[in-house]
């Protein structure tokens, strides 16, 4: 594709949100590990959830789509042998490595883009304390597993990427003792740890929760297989709320204001800028007059900072974004470029190694981006296009069908307006 220019424009009307790729992901690999038949409906199609579904029909699984719905009849025995391209989805990849080795599957796992230079030195810890066997390539995904995991007691950091946990949650129910997971610093995006709990409890397995610094696993257990319809993502309402909050008028018509969704906190963090949340007759939907700066923990909404960072280009005062250093290892180094994108546009933004500061300014102008490959940054940048001065143009902005296949395609019919440049 390529760049695409974007205008100033006014973003008004109805959206239905795609829904979670978190809870999508979960209730996929649940439903993929029972006994019997399940049906999750209301999913949400994209790159991230094509790897998955793909990997577990590569476990066993017999897998089959149509439209939004996917039936799944769960394996009946772990496959010997897998091929597992897990595309740019690192939850696809931390996800499925345990699982590879509950009864030893020869695995070669690949993908593409940055996927190989996220860490994965806390499963070859894991590897080599238990004798299983692997190797890999630097800076590609390119890695071979083969081995079994033995019951114990796991010790984990809780400032490592919560990926790392979920997927010794899927496995370990299945391993023949009990199992314990020792968190040793405190716990960091806990919503999604919640979210694991909540999913694995809904197909029938046990976890004894210790106040997230210990996890007991009892042995022997069986998923059993159930239906589900995933909910909203509110990962993707942070970019419609915070264009609200910008000066949009967009109503979200599918939000659950009830979710466990640690993005659900994009609500609480704009009404601290100044904004309120206004139920209408079709959904919810941000207002606000002005925004005032404010400072901003990251440690539990990695995934929205992007968004934020443009609701504070345009706050009043001075922002601190801090406990960002996870940022660094995500798509691309979100930390820098959010400050890119920003700076671009005029902002005043100074990085560190774990957090920005940003001061807000009254009018901002266009420029080049990149979209640095990276699905968030492609739909912040065009959410910060919708108020500057002069056309903005992206690069690679099709990095969007990593998430959000048709988020171009919403944005239009809200009145973004773009073009070819």
């Amino acid at each position: 594709m390529k760049p695409i220019c974007i205008e100033s424009s006014k973003l008004q009307g109805l959206l239905a949100l795609p829904t979670s790729k978190s809870l999508a992901h979960r209730a996929i690999i649940c439903a993929s590990l029972s006994k019997g038949v399940s049906v999750i409906g209301d999913v949400s199609m994209s790159k991230d959830i094509e790897a998955t579904i793909g990997c577990m029909r590569a476990l066993g699984a017999h897998i089959v789509v149509e439209g939004s719905t996917v039936t799944i009849e769960g394996l009946s025995s772990f496959s010997k042998e897998a091929e597992m391209n897990c595309e740019e989805s690192g939850s696809t990849l931390r996800f499925m490595v345990p699982l590879a080795c509950v009864k030893g599957t020869k695995t070669h796992f690949t993908g593409k883009g940055q996927l190989g230079k996220r860490p994965l030195d806390i499963y070859y810890d894991i590897f080599d304390r238990e004798g299983i066997s692997y190797s890999y390539k630097k800076d590609v995904l390119d890695l071979h597993v083969e081995g079994t995991l033995t019951p114990g007691t796991f010790h984990m950091r809780g400032d490592v990427s919560s990926q790392f946990i979920t997927g010794l949650l899927f496995a370990l129910p299945l391993l023949e003792g009990e199992s314990h997971i020792v968190i040793t610093t405190k716990l960091e995006s806990k919503a999604y740890i919640d979210l694991t709990l909540q999913m694995l409890e809904h197909f029938g397995i046990t976890i004894i929760n210790e106040n997230y610094e210990r996890f007991i696993i009892p042995p022997h257990q069986q998923y059993h297989a159930a239906n589900y319809n995933v909910e909203a993502d509110f990962s993707q309402s942070a970019f419609f709320l915070v264009a609200d909050a910008i000066g949009h008028d967009i109503t979200l018509t599918n939000m659950n204001l009830s979710s466990r969704q640690g993005d659900r906190d994009i609500i609480p963090i704009l009404e601290r800028m100044g904004a309120k949340l206004i139920k209408t007759d079709e959904g919810y939907k941000m207002e606000a007059e002005e925004l005032k700066a404010t400072t901003i923990d990251a440690s539990q909404v990695p995934d929205i900072i992007p968004a934020l960072g443009v609701a504070c280009a345009f706050a009043k005062g001075t922002s601190h974004i801090i406990n960002a250093q996870r940022l660094r290892i995500k798509e691309c180094d979100r930390l820098e470029a959010t400050r890119i994108m920003l700076e671009t546009c005029g902002v005043q933004v100074k990085e560190t190694e774990d957090s920005l500061t940003i001061v807000g300014q009254d009018s901002l102008h266009g420029g080049k981006l990149t979209s640095f490959n990276d699905h968030r940054m492609a739909m912040s940048e065009a959410i910060l296009a919708t108020r500057l001065t002069s056309p903005l143009e992206i690069d690679d902005a099709l990095c969007v069908r990593k998430s959000y296949p048709h988020f171009f395609e919403d944005y239009k019919k809200l009145g973004g307006q773009y073009h070819e440049c």
